[in-house]
């Protein structure tokens, strides 16, 4: 982990709120923030705070240059220096990134095709580097579409940047959705109240439940095995890691963003949902509407609609499909696994955009919710195979082992021991998934709501005690367990 989670969690977090609680003014509130949030992106490393900056202060200058060409009506070349200007910071922002995300990969292939250079760099990826460029992106595209005003304080940029909540696991935050904030923001007690519920819920969903679930899934096959022993893990083995790794990878995913609303609510920020139950769509269309929502929404609103979205015609419209997809899946990782992953789910939406959505509005509301249910499951699952291994032939390996297709037995004593022992464990994971929980507490709520004064009581009680029940069963994970991957750091 960038930051014990322990230490964070017990002293960083209190110190932090203690400190913004007893500042009145915003501009001092603001200081606060920045300065803690500089304090957590440098613990791993303070060469990875200066990288950060560099890209805050190109967009910030790259901002103020994009608002003083647009005030300048009267110069001809008015919109010649506004396009320059987007275009220079936009490039400097993607050249950081790409120095220092994509160099190995690429180096990798020109080895491959000439035979240069024989030695790859191993150069150390900035945790969080993704989201924050896409953010800066973000805020300098937005001034020049004139959504907002450039920002004159570079501080303030930097902060948006920076804010530990969110900067290293998303969600991204658009400057826009926060502007306000960041000038004037007040934090209530219920806001207090549920950015605490909200916080120990992911800190839950991270510590008990998709750790756990890493731990059994590194028993069994893990990230970095072998194409031989993909080959001989038993096909109830190979379906089990499989499927906990569906499940693990969203509960790690959603956790962070979970953690970040909550510290955002401790605070007075409000960042926008990130996750909406997404193992519950219809269709692959519906699932990246749910899953990742600030990474879809942002390549929609600054890839997919600028080169034309689907606005010239279904030829067009596949071509820019295909484009934002393939981008989609390299942002995730500089590997080909990670591309073909993006094209993969761009082959499914694009036969979705051209008939198979329409099929589905004609074989009625019941057929589709089952068939487009598990017609959906079925497609991620096998997504996140080649989501999961880099080298393909692990990945030829795992799917021939899922059949039985590699000779490999059905089950053996220690894959029927690990199912058996966990099986209770299973359904919790599955009830995790489904917005199961959250409804039993809306329909606690609105009975409280409808003048049930008992239910009032027990919505009251649990509000109080699970937070806390939560928070201690995540220490007790912490302190017990060395094991706390965490797979987007690597983004």
């Amino acid at each position: 982990m960038v930051f014990s989670s322990l230490l964070f969690v017990y002293i960083f977090l209190p110190v932090n709120l203690l400190c913004y609680a007893v500042i009145s003014d915003i501009k001092k509130k603001n200081l606060c923030v920045l300065f803690f949030s500089l304090v957590f992106y440098a613990w791993s490393s303070p060469t990875y705070l200066l990288i950060m900056m560099a890209s805050a202060f190109v967009s910030y200058f790259g901002a103020v240059r994009i608002a003083k060409a647009s005030s300048d009506v009267n110069n001809p070349n008015m919109e010649k220096n506004r396009h320059l200007a987007l275009g220079l910071t936009v490039a400097a922002n993607l050249l950081i990134l790409g120095i220092f995300k994509y160099t190995g990969f690429t180096c990798e292939i020109l080895k491959a095709v000439i035979g240069v250079p024989r030695v790859i760099p191993d150069i150390i990826l900035p945790v969080g580097i993704s989201f924050y460029t896409f953010q800066l992106i973000s805020y300098v595209v937005d001034v020049y579409r004139g959504e907002i005003e450039a920002e004159t304080n570079y501080a303030r940029v930097l902060l948006y940047a920076s804010l530990f909540h969110q900067c290293i696991a998303g969600p991204i935050v658009r400057y826009k959705d926060i502007a306000d904030d960041l000038k004037e923001r007040k934090t209530s007690i219920n806001n207090m109240n549920d950015g605490i519920s909200r916080f120990c819920v992911g800190l839950a969903k991270k510590t008990i439940l998709a750790n756990t679930c890493a731990s059994i899934i590194k028993d069994i096959l893990p990230d970095d095995a072998s194409a031989i022993a993909a080959s001989q893990v038993t096909v109830l083995g190979a379906w089990i890691a499989s499927i906990l790794y569906m499940i693990y990878i969203y509960l790690d995913f959603s956790a962070y963003s979970d953690m970040a609303i909550g510290l955002g609510k401790m605070t007075g920020f409000e960042y926008k949902e990130n996750f909406n139950y997404p193992y519950i769509s219809k269709s692959i269309t519906e699932f990246w509407r749910r899953w990742h929502i600030s990474l879809s929404t942002f390549f929609r609103d600054y890839l997919y609609i600028p080169l034309g979205g689907n606005r010239k015609g279904i030829k067009r419209q596949i071509l820019n499909m295909f484009i934002v997809w393939g981008l989609t899946g390299l942002w995730h990782g500089a590997s080909f696994n990670f591309v073909l992953w993006g094209l993969y789910f761009f082959a499914f939406l694009s036969i979705e955009k051209l008939f198979l959505l329409k099929f589905f509005d004609k074989i009625g509301n019941i057929a589709r919710a089952v068939i487009g249910r598990i017609y959906t499951l079925i497609v991620v699952f096998f997504g996140w195979v080649l989501f999961r291994f880099e080298d393909f032939s692990v990945i030829k390996q795992v799917i021939r082992s899922l059949f039985g297709l590699n000779g490999n037995e059905f089950t053996n004593l220690e894959t029927n021991t690990i199912f058996i022992n966990n099986v209770i464990f299973f359904v919790i994971l599955i009830i995790a998934v489904t917005p199961l929980v959250k409804k039993v507490a809306a329909k606690i709520r609105d009975l409280g709501v409808n003048r049930e004064v008992a239910f009032v009581y027990i919505y009251n009680i649990l509000n109080v005690i699970i937070p806390v029940v939560l928070l201690f069963l995540s220490t007790v994970c912490l302190i017990g367990n060395s094991y706390n991957p965490f797979i987007y750091f690597r983004f």
